[in-house]
């Protein structure tokens, strides 16, 4: 789900780091800070992927670009190997120069996410009152954090890129994450980045937002609970 991503990335670092100092050390989260690729590289926490690797929609949308439609872009202006060949420009597989596009596209695609809504909650009956009171006591808001607020109007964010507009900026939304990364036992062994400052990600993935749950049929990150409440035991 991307909607409603445009105020996940008007969050400030600030109240992401006050969340994961307000949980408890046994199930603190990894607030991870990395390159705003359109921000000449300038250090935010993530918030984007499935490990948290990304902190813009620009950045998010450039490496989609490339790794789900093997287009290139300023941000990612090399292709992917295919198996370690070559298939970038002047082979026959692909003849078209890179970079394929020259950046335009992707930012009109993360403008339309920063467009969208944010998932509607739904009826606030007895039931969903009752839910709500047992999902935090047994735990689960300590990482699906119910209620953030976004950075005020006019902030700059990722490496002074973005501005935040009034329509982002100072909204209290509801996504039911803390957009930190946490080993709950079923990471999938992929680091963020091949290097050694990111090899902890190896067993971590993001806290995956809550809101538009009911859209999903298979609630964990690798496909593999077909129920919510598979999802729940399988949490360590």
């Amino acid at each position: 789900n991307t909607l409603g991503n445009g105020f996940v990335e008007a969050i400030a670092n600030e109240t992401l780091l006050a969340i994961r100092n307000g949980q408890p050390e046994s199930m603190r989260g990894d607030a991870l800070m990395v390159p705003v690729l359109e921000g000449n590289g300038t250090a935010r926490i993530g918030r984007f992927g499935w490990k948290s690797q990304h902190a813009s929609l620009e950045s998010f949308s450039a490496d989609a670009y490339l790794n789900e439609m093997g287009i290139t872009s300023p941000l990612f202006p090399e292709e992917n190997s295919s198996s370690g060949r070559d298939v970038s420009f002047g082979t026959r597989f692909d003849p078209v120069p890179d970079p394929e596009d020259d950046g335009i596209d992707v930012i009109a695609f993360a403008n339309f996410m920063r467009s969208t809504k944010a998932p509607a909650r739904g009826r606030i009956t007895d039931d969903v009152r009752r839910g709500e009171q047992l999902f935090t006591q047994v735990g689960c808001a300590t990482c699906h954090v119910a209620t953030i607020r976004t950075a005020r109007p006019g902030t700059r964010i990722n490496g002074n890129a973005f501005t935040v507009p009034p329509a982002l900026g100072n909204k209290i939304i509801h996504p039911y994450s803390d957009f930190l990364v946490h080993d709950i036992g079923t990471g999938d062994g992929i680091p963020i980045l091949p290097t050694p400052e990111f090899a902890h990600t190896a067993a971590k993935i993001r806290t995956a937002p809550l809101w538009a749950l009911p859209t999903r049929t298979r609630p964990m990150h690798d496909g593999l609970s077909f129920t919510k409440q598979e999802a729940i035991a399988r949490h360590a």
